[in-house]
């Protein structure tokens, strides 16, 4: 499946019925007065979040949805029919923007949260509302109202709990087949993800946190090298960061200059990124130097690094234990406040 995370689409609510301007013609009523009925309601269009989608592919190939228009009324005060409303349903943590107005609708991010995008049109009155006195024959009954239309951007944000960042290569997606089971692609090649991968941990303690492994960022992502630029947004979602770096590379580079400069991909694209909690992991550690590269890591940072081999399994149950306790004590002290939606 293709992952998609932006679509643009057009929506328009239906148009209300006309009202009907008729009169009562019984045989034994010789003063039949009106009975024209209300038309009916246009449907709404509705955007629904739903747990089971992970992508917005659906929306590529439809753009297009229309609400059913309102019957018009008829005779003997019969009202017409509304017209049914389109459902139209995405992941959690769709972003939801009016183009035309470039102004944030709604945020989805729990399952089953709903929003009326465009609204439906009213019925018009049947004359029998404009009757008088004055007036007992009115032949004028109100038109419907035309259904609301925008066209929307739609944004996808993954929600997740644990964000897998790091250089390319740097074993995330090898990490999170072995912690959780996700099926990610695993290759010996940079930018082997192409898209972000979901994947639900279980602990010991019978409690479970979501990953989310995202593609390689490189330097200059923040700009638009590589891949990284157009998944940077979905990092801005988790809860804490999960920093791999490469104790024994290939190419032979440095561990501390490559933290650094994924460290500073992220500030350059949001401060806010930037200052999520974070827990730094030297990946394949059981390789030649690999335990002497992640202990120089942690001496340069002056910080805990846990390392780990994802092949071997050597340290998982630390890492998950540790980003147990992290996540423990980020839901105690409550709900996070969202950096504001940038437009």
């Amino acid at each position: 499946m293709h992952f998609v995370d932006e679509a643009d689409i057009y929506v328009k609510a239906g148009d209300g019925g006309d009202g009907a301007a008729t009169f009562r013609r019984e045989k034994y009523v010789p003063m039949g007065g009106p009975d024209g009925g209300d038309g009916g309601d246009g449907g709404d269009v509705i955007i629904e979040a739903d747990e089971n989608l992970g992508t917005l592919l659906d929306l590529v190939s439809r753009r297009e949805f229309r609400a059913g228009d309102g019957r018009p009324g008829g005779g003997r005060k019969r009202d017409g029919p509304g017209g049914k409303d389109v459902l139209v349903k995405v992941p959690v943590g769709t972003i939801i923007k009016d183009i035309d107005k470039d102004l944030v609708l709604k945020d989805l991010k729990e399952h089953g949260a709903r929003i009326i995008v465009a609204r439906r049109g009213r019925g018009g009155r049947g004359n029998v509302h404009f009757a008088t006195s004055v007036n007992q024959a009115p032949t004028y009954a109100e038109p419907g109202r035309c259904g609301q239309e925008r066209r929307l951007r739609l944004e996808l944000k993954l929600i997740a709990d644990v964000g897998l960042i790091g250089l390319p290569n740097a074993g995330k997606s090898t990490l999170l087949s072995r912690i959780s089971a996700a099926h990610p692609r695993v290759a010996a090649y940079p930018f082997t993800t192409l898209h972000p991968e979901l994947g639900i941990v279980e602990t010991d303690g019978y409690s479970r946190f979501t990953v989310a492994d995202l593609p390689g960022l490189i330097e200059g992502a923040h700009s638009g090298r590589g891949l990284g630029d157009e998944f940077l947004k979905h990092i801005e979602r988790t809860r804490i960061l999960a920093h791999l770096v490469d104790a024994a590379p290939i190419d032979g580079s440095d561990p501390v200059r490559n933290y650094h400069a994924i460290r500073e991909e992220l500030r350059l694209y949001s401060e806010n990124l930037a200052a999520k909690l974070e827990i730094v992991v030297a990946t394949k550690t059981d390789l030649t130097g690999g335990p002497e590269a992640a202990r120089r890591l942690a001496d340069a940072l002056g910080r805990e690094v846990l390392p780990i081999s994802a092949v071997t399994g050597r340290g998982l149950r630390e890492l998950i234990g540790r980003v147990t306790q992290v996540l423990a004590e980020l839901r105690a002290q409550g709900p996070q406040e969202e950096a504001p939606e940038e437009l």
